[in-house]
């Protein structure tokens, strides 16, 4: 896994309040390397974006509800995120949230893809929050 500069700006395409990218230190990275809490339900789903762009396997699964995670996970190092667009952060309740996103990758030459997911997230008393499962729109398809 390559090393990433706190200084890169953030994958997750979080903004300051002056509308600047953040850095990776002062969002995505202070959960993935800096052992902070997550806080909601959104940002989880942000740094586990973050985790796919970074190639961060190991946060990913760190993440995933043990009632659905699979037992390894291989990521693709040939696959390219291009951006995330989240569209609606729901708390069900003080444990249940839900996430609605879109993110956009690419595999070599070939066209962008989009992901739009309806994720599924629970906190855990001691683990804290967890992605638990998603619906996907019918999976990726050619992004416009």
């Amino acid at each position: 896994m390559p090393l990433t500069p706190p200084s890169t700006p953030c994958p997750c395409g979080r903004l300051n309040p002056r509308g600047k990218p953040l850095a990776l230190a002062e969002c995505c990275g202070r959960y993935l390397d800096g052992g902070q809490s997550v806080p909601d339900a959104e940002t989880l789903m942000r740094s586990r974006y973050s985790a796919f762009v970074l190639g961060r396997a190991d946060w990913l699964l760190r993440t995933w509800h043990p009632d659905t995670r699979p037992a390894t996970l291989e990521l693709d190092p040939a696959e390219r995120w291009l951006g995330l667009q989240v569209r609606r952060h729901r708390v069900i309740d003080e444990r249940h949230a839900e996430v609605e996103f879109v993110a956009r990758s690419r595999t070599g030459p070939g066209p962008a893809r989009r992901l739009h997911e309806a994720s599924r997230f629970e906190r855990d008393p001691l683990l804290g929050w967890l992605y638990r499962d998603g619906d996907a729109d019918a999976g990726f398809s050619s992004a416009t």
